[in-house]
């Protein structure tokens, strides 16, 4: 049993969510603004959050900024077409995904699965734990940690994605679409900077100047890369 926090102040997308994740496998919880949510957080062992932006008390960026301070639980956005800056921020303190009001229930069927899956480590068949060393960057598929030269470092689960995906294959660009795909496990439907977001954020995180990477480079007009020598 899988447990899904859905934090929105509008009772009917709330209810409305939870007919799309009618699932015996998901047990849902709910809160109506972002305290309610935080407090949701503390007290439950919560595997996925679904949270709107706008809310009454305490906003869904504020919200985030709480809940990343002790969690890194999956959060996926709720956002209306005109909160992009809004979104980008959400992005930028760590939410993992986002979906635009109004939404299809397949798509949000889709998204919550996808995060879900690489949170728990479920699908896929077998997983053989691998651990992948460039540089001072050590991860451990095993435990699911991340060190940069020895200090752990706290990834939200997409951007351990990213950073698996890259470290595991040094050298190798990626462009934007083929990390989308290969992290969502779905072709991109816009032509937004999701990932150039996060991998900022892996950059503030890994980079000890994240202006001069010493891994995470870019290669303009191509994409990203893990640039270093695999142990």
């Amino acid at each position: 049993m899988y447990n899904i926090l859905i934090c929105d102040d509008d009772r009917d997308i709330v209810n409305a969510l939870k007919i799309y994740l009618s699932d015996s496998s998901y047990n849902i919880y709910e809160a109506y603004n972002g305290a309610e949510a935080v407090a949701v957080i503390g007290r439950e062992d919560i595997h996925l959050v679904l949270m709107d932006i706008m809310m009454p008390e305490m906003d869904g960026i504020s919200a985030m900024v709480k809940i990343r301070e002790h969690c890194n639980v999956p959060v996926i956005l709720i956002t209306a077409k005109s909160e992009d800056s809004d979104k980008v921020l959400g992005l930028n303190i760590g939410a993992d995904d986002y979906i635009i009001k109004p939404f299809q229930p397949v798509e949000v069927v889709a998204r919550v699965r996808s995060q879900l899956r690489r949170y728990l480590q479920l699908g896929g068949g077998k997983v053989r734990p691998q651990s992948f060393t460039v540089g001072g960057i050590e991860l451990d598929d095993i435990s699911k940690t991340v060190t940069c030269d020895g200090q752990a470092v706290s990834l939200t689960p997409t951007e351990y994605e990213i950073l698996k995906l890259l470290i595991s294959n040094p050298n190798r660009v990626y462009s934007p679409k083929e990390i989308y795909r290969e992290i969502w496990r779905e072709n991109p439907v816009t032509t937004d900077n999701t990932i150039a977001v996060h991998i900022r954020h892996i950059r503030e995180k890994i980079e000890i100047n994240p202006a001069e990477p010493r891994y995470l480079k870019a290669v303009w007009g191509h994409g990203y890369m893990i640039q270093g020598d695999k142990k």
